[in-house]
């Protein structure tokens, strides 16, 4: 099993990132399927863009909210190790499956049926529809999706990242030829439009489950926790710990993600090419965000396991290293997105279609606001990771609804359409949402740290 904790600072960045890479590479992975989607998606129609991003955006949502029990077992498995608890590493993988199986089935007729909630939001009809057409198969694919978190979750604390890469990285290079085969109707395959790129979903993850449980059969540190051995069996005082730890994680989750969701759905009221326009950069945001996420994985980690040592220098050392090095990622970012906004955009266009030239306009100029806001995006998820690590969920929640639902959204919607600034409005309410909750979220982290008593 891989060494996450080093014995100086420079060890600990060369670990920090070497462990961070596999999950970082699993994150562009995960990524790029919705990148694929909207650019593809893109190339059919702009009603079909826009719907895939509605849709899209929805799918996103549940996942990453319903992944809070996942991702709440990530600071509890690594404790558990860094203890010598192996028993309980194992118990709590398991409960985290159970939460996250019953959220599965508890919004699955919700979301089978999402057309008559989006027409109720004020959707156009005819996006409405297409959305409701994609989420109806789409709902299939939030299971192994969720799956494939919990066995993250388990990987991460047993040091083994490179799993959870190539794994992802293979249902991410299925998803490009499915989407071509069913989107467009290539290759014999009938052409289904929207519900081409839903079933393309489908596929991509349930390839990457289908390799994450074919190398729990063969790896000989996995096969000794025989982690699905007996799963029908209740922990009931470890599932408390996992749910206690996980629904804050999911309401925080929920707050973020709920600003760009209501983003969109606002942007959708400004009209469909701000829908559209809005839809790529914010899918291009989304990706460049799985970077500093694999950064917040790798501290939550490697924090939790230095907790469940009981090495306070071993947690100093684990912060300086992970906020140096997204400081660093923030750098590069901001200049790519400052360097070359029109490329970036023209990348999920037909430059031809009908639109296309509004689009790319507006876009544009949402993608110099995309940098504006990477500094505070990246650092109140990396902020979040250490602070999980310290198995602190509820306060960052508290944080989290208050700088997203009280601030920026707020500020979405007068930006927007008090003062008329549209799609470019709603994205200044992301940046003040991302700020204030950066700025208190690195304050709660410092005063816990000088509050441990180790």
């Amino acid at each position: 099993m891989q060494e996450i904790i080093g014995k100086n600072f420079k060890q600990q960045l060369w670990l920090t990132l070497s462990f961070s890479a596999p999950l970082i590479g699993s994150n562009l992975a995960q990524a790029s399927k919705q990148l694929t989607d909207a650019a593809m998606l893109g190339h059919y129609g702009v009603d079909e863009l826009a719907a895939g991003v509605l849709a899209g955006t929805i799918f996103l949502i549940t996942f990453v909210v319903g992944s809070g029990f996942a991702m709440a077992a990530i600071p509890l498995a690594s404790e558990a190790r860094g203890a010598g608890l192996t028993w309980k590493l194992r118990r709590i993988i398991r409960m985290s499956f159970w939460l996250s199986t019953t959220y599965w089935l508890l919004l699955f007729m919700p979301l089978h049926h999402i057309e008559t909630v989006l027409l109720l939001l004020g959707q156009e009809p005819t996006i409405a529809r297409l959305a409701g057409e994609y989420m109806a198969i789409a709902v299939w694919g939030i299971f192994p999706a969720m799956t494939v978190m919990v066995l993250k979750s388990f990987f991460v604390a047993l040091g083994k990242p490179k799993i959870i890469f190539w794994a992802t990285l293979l249902g991410a290079l299925i998803n490009v030829p499915a989407n071509y085969m069913f989107i467009f109707g290539n290759w014999g395959a009938p052409e289904l439009g929207i519900a081409g790129a839903a079933y393309a979903t489908i596929f991509a993850h349930g390839l990457t489950l289908s390799v994450m449980l074919l190398y729990l059969l063969i790896d000989g540190d996995c096969r000794t926790y025989s982690l699905f051995a007996r799963l029908w069996k209740p922990e009931w005082k470890i599932l408390g710990s996992v749910f206690q730890l996980g629904w804050p994680v999911s309401v925080t989750l929920t707050s973020e993600i709920g600003l760009f969701a209501a983003g969109s759905v606002m942007a959708g009221w400004v009209g469909t090419i701000s829908l559209a326009a809005h839809g790529i950069v914010l899918e291009t945001a989304a990706f460049v965000f799985m970077i500093y996420l694999g950064f917040a994985n790798a501290a939550t980690a490697q924090a939790g396991f230095a907790v469940g040592a009981r090495s306070r220098a071993a947690l100093g050392r684990v912060t300086r290293a992970v906020l140096t090095l997204t400081g660093l990622t923030v750098v590069v970012v901001v200049i790519i997105f400052i360097s070359i906004p029109e490329l970036l955009v023209r990348a999920f266009l037909d430059t031809e279609s009908e639109g296309a030239s509004e689009v790319l306009r507006i876009g544009i100029t949402l993608v110099f606001m995309g940098a504006a806001f990477q500094l505070a995006d990246a650092f109140q998820v990396v902020a979040l990771g250490l602070l999980r690590g310290l198995s602190d969920t509820r306060m960052p929640m508290i944080i989290a609804a208050i700088s997203y639902s009280l601030v920026g959204l707020p500020v979405s919607y007068v930006a927007g359409f008090v003062i008329g600034w549209g799609a470019v409005g709603i994205w200044c309410g992301f940046i003040a949402g991302l700020a204030i909750a950066a700025v208190w979220l690195l304050f709660r982290f410092r005063r816990k740290l000088r509050s441990l008593d180790f």
